[in-house]
This record gives C-alpha cells, sequence and structure tokens, in this order.
C-alpha cells in the first residue's frame, strides 16, 4: 500500500527518493539524462513539465513526432481502445488502411508491410528476411550504428564495441569534419564508397558474403552527417552486386524529420530494398513497421512463419493513421525545413562567436553541434558538451548528445518546433557557452 501511495503522489517525492526506487525495484545501473535528473509529471506539443512545474522546451525528442500528447492522435487511440483492440490473425480494416496508406509515401516497389512493436524488432525482421532472401549471413553497417536491442541486432550496432561479431563488418563514416576525405577532395564520395569493397572482401574470404548493408540515412549516431552526394548510391550498388539487399533505418530521419523529404534516403537519391520504422511511427505509442520489396517479403514466408501478437494492432494503427494526418493537416515536414533552415542559421551564428563549437550540420529538425576544444585539432569537447547540456537544462531547453566521443550537441525536437522555439534554443545554448 505504501508503494501505491508514493506512486500517486510523486511530486511529494523528491528526485533522490524517485532514483532510490528506481535503485530497488529496477537495478542499480542507472542510464539517465542529465545531472541531476528530470523528474517529469505531463507534457504538451513541444513542452515538459517537471514536479515543481518548471516547463522545459522539448528539444531532443523524436519519439512524440507531432508533439507530446497531440489530442487527434490521443482522441483516435482512446476510441479504437474503446471498439476493438486485437491481433492480425482476425480481419479488420484498420491494419490495411494504414498499410496501403504508408507505402504510399514510398517509392514504387517498397508496397508490402509487415508490423511489430518497435523499431529493434523492425530491423530484427528485416535482418531474418534479408538473410532468407539472399540465402547469405554477413552484414555490413556503419561504424558506430546503433539499430536496436534484440539479441540479433545488438550484433548489428557496433557503437561502443571493442570487437564485431564475426559476420559484422564497418564502413567508415563519410564525414567531411574529420574523416580523411574533406571538402577539397573532388572524388571523395567514390573514396568513402570504396571502403564497401573492403568490407564485402572480408566478410566473403570468412564464407559468409553478405546478407544486408543497414544504414541510417542520416548517419546520426556517426555525429549527424549530411549527405555526401553519390556515397550511398555507390555504396547500395556495390551491396547488390554482391547479393546483399539495401536497408534503410528510418527511426530517426523519417517522417519528414529532415524537411526537403518524407524518408531520409531520399537525400541521397536511393530506394532501399527494405525501410524500418520505429519510435515516432505512432507518436510514442508501440508499432514498428517493416516495409519492403514483395518478393523479399515473400521470399521469407515461403521459407519460415512470422507472428507477432500486439504488431498492428488495431489501437496501434490507428495511433499511426492519426500521425499521418497531422503530418499533413499541420504541414509539418514544410515546417521542419523552414524552422530547420532557421535554426541552423542561428546556431552557425553561435559558431562565430564562440570558438567551443567546431561545427553545425544537419537537415530539417535533426541538428548536430560538434564542440571541440581546439578547433584547428578539433579535439572533442567531451566534458564540456556534458556541462551544456545540463547548463542548457537550467536554461529550460532540453538536448541531447550524439557521437563517438559524445561531444556533438544533438537538437532533434518534435514537429511541430516553431521559429520561437528554434530562437529559445539557440539563446540557451548562447547562454550555456557564456557560461563554460
Amino acid at each position: 500500500m505504501a508503494s501505491t501511495t508514493k506512486s500517486q503522489t510523486p511530486a511529494a517525492a523528491d528526485i533522490e527518493q524517485i532514483l532510490a526506487r528506481r535503485r530497488q525495484f529496477m537495478g542499480s545501473q542507472l542510464y539517465m539524462f542529465y545531472d541531476p535528473p528530470v523528474h517529469l509529471m505531463r507534457s504538451e506539443g513541444v513542452w515538459l513539465y517537471d514536479a515543481k512545474r518548471r516547463v522545459y522546451l522539448d528539444a531532443y525528442n523524436n519519439v512524440p513526432h507531432v508533439g507530446h500528447c497531440h489530442p487527434h492522435v490521443v482522441e483516435a487511440i482512446a476510441r479504437q481502445a474503446a471498439r476493438l483492440n486485437t491481433n492480425t490473425r482476425y480481419l479488420y480494416n484498420e491494419v490495411l488502411d494504414y498499410a496501403e496508406r504508408l507505402t504510399a509515401t514510398l517509392p514504387a516497389g517498397l508496397d508490402v508491410a509487415a508490423f511489430v512493436n518497435s523499431g529493434s524488432e523492425a530491423v530484427d525482421l528485416a535482418w531474418r528476411m534479408a538473410k532468407a532472401h539472399t540465402g547469405q549471413r554477413g552484414a555490413i553497417v556503419m561504424e558506430e550504428a546503433y539499430h536496436g536491442w534484440t539479441d540479433a541486432v545488438e550484433a548489428l550496432s557496433p557503437g561502443g564495441k571493442s570487437a564485431l561479431a564475426p559476420h559484422v563488418r564497418v564502413l567508415a563514416p563519410p564525414d567531411s569534419y574529420r574523416g580523411p576525405h574533406g571538402p577539397d577532395v573532388a572524388d571523395r564520395a567514390t573514396r568513402y564508397a570504396a571502403d564497401a569493397d573492403r568490407a564485402i572482401e572480408s566478410l566473403n574470404g570468412t564464407g559468409q558474403p553478405p546478407a544486408a548493408f543497414i544504414a541510417d540515412p542520416g548517419f546520426c549516431t556517426n555525429g549527424i552527417l549530411e549527405p555526401l552526394p553519390g556515397y550511398l548510391s555507390q555504396v547500395f550498388d556495390k551491396m547488390r552486386a554482391a547479393g546483399a539487399v539495401c536497408v534503410a533505418d528510418e527511426v530517426q530521419t523519417g517522417f519528414g524529420r529532415v524537411g526537403s523529404q518524407m524518408w531520409g534516403f531520399g537525400l541521397h537519391g536511393v530506394t532501399p530494398d527494405i525501410v524500418t520504422m520505429g519510435k515516432p511511427v505512432a507518436n510514442g505509442h508501440p508499432l514498428g513497421v517493416v516495409v519492403a520489396r514483395r518478393e523479399i517479403l515473400e521470399s521469407f514466408m515461403s521459407r519460415t512463419s512470422f507472428f507477432s501478437t500486439f504488431g498492428g494492432n488495431n489501437v496501434a494503427c490507428a495511433a499511426g493513421m492519426a500521425v499521418l494526418d497531422v503530418l499533413e493537416r499541420e504541414q509539418l515536414q514544410a515546417n521542419a525545413q523552414k524552422v530547420g533552415e532557421h535554426l541552423k542559421a542561428g546556431l552557425r551564428g553561435l559558431q562565430r562567436k564562440h570558438d567551443l563549437i567546431g561545427d553545425v550540420r544537419g537537415l530539417g529538425l535533426v541538428i548536430g553541434v560538434e564542440l571541440v576544444t581546439d578547433r584547428k585539432a578539433k579535439t572533442p569537447a567531451s566534458k564540456e558538451t556534458k556541462r551544456v547540456l545540463n547548463l542548457m537544462r537550467d536554461h529550460g531547453v532540453l538536448v541531447g548528445y550524439e557521437g563517438r566521443a559524445a561531444n556533438i550537441v544533438k537538437v532533434r525536437p518534435p514537429m511541430p518546433f516553431k521559429i520561437e522555439h528554434a530562437d529559445q534554443t539557440t539563446d540557451a545554448m548562447d547562454k550555456a557557452l557564456k557560461a563554460l
């Protein structure tokens, strides 16, 4: 009874008490944002409210894609939950209506969908499909990639690992800021893409040729890299020539976030064989989707059976449909383009004021600000980045971090972010950097 009472009155407990309860009931290893952590109570749009009624601008969370607690999404979930919620072994229209509408946003040929509960499960299923379709067992991903937490996909997420799984190889990212081939190298796309030849040859040498190449089109875990024209198309060509399928993991860049395109892979002028989605697809309601070329899904299903009890359930599909409604009605893709350009211009203005900013990059509403202690040496300012996050929190703006050295401030807000929100973010970063 005492535990129930505490849960009903969280505002009465301070942060240390809540952390102690987390250790008691969730284990001692606590991975938390900010120091001290933020004790959140409610949310709306781009705003978060803590237990002391302090308001924070959310400039980080892409899960509530169309805004926290969007009334149209909330109403769609409640309405469908009151009517029917079951699995896809029964006939109902919600999953078909959603699949039809979702695939209509993708290039021709990507026309069949499979439903799961998260982005991790989506990549796991895509990996199974790739192996079944190609008959091959190897995988190629980007350095520092993160694609999920399942046992199979964890092996495809090499970020922070000291050793790769035997069937996995990584590609060096096309990093124009830190990589060996900078903007002054005319054929740098070809030079970066040549690393795919090495990875393919290495896998072939082990008797495990690649079944799949999986990439986040925004290269977010590589530091939020802007597209290098021609790079990804050359890599795709090499992978397909080796018998692999190409997978775009759109969990961070999809659904209009990059502004100029509905899907991140569109920035590169390529069409993948499989697209995986999660997190923002249903505004935080558990839903993951794999959209693939029909022959790949059919090849997989002819060799095995697949079923997810909750994947594609009525309520999840209602939430997904509502997200597409809001994206269209509120023109959030165009908003991401306009506000993202304004935000990046403001952050580049800060770069001229603060030597700690080495680079500003990104497109739409996914932007990285790389902090360095020495611009010439490009020494990562890892400790300073953590302080910037906490100082910006103190000024009422929540951002995250990214990159191998954890020295890139990551700005990836809900899509209804406006010009005034961008200015508030820039102002908070300016104050944080001055404080350093």
